[in-house]
């Protein structure tokens, strides 16, 4: 699985959080994406990385502005009462 961590300009509140999040939605095979207005970016986790273009052609027809995207392997945290 991947993280591709996206600064977004131009988002003010959680109506922006989720048309940008529906955007991502409808344009790329997603497991999940969150936005945050008050930091400035949106984190998909996926299956296979998203085409990267598909996702800033989505995210810039909403009126936004991508900055920068970073991806990076992504491992989900599993649950345990015992520290390692």
């Amino acid at each position: 699985m991947v993280k591709m961590t996206l600064r977004i300009d131009g988002m003010a509140c959680g109506m922006c959080e989720a048309h940008i999040n529906d955007a991502i939605r409808r344009a790329v095979p997603v497991k999940k994406v969150s936005s945050s207005h008050s930091k400035g970016t949106t984190e998909i986790i996926a299956q296979t990385a998203p085409d990267e273009a598909a996702v800033r052609r989505a995210v810039e027809a909403g009126g936004y502005r991508v900055l920068s995207v970073q991806t990076e392997p992504y491992e989900k945290k599993g649950f345990s009462l015992f520290q390692k």
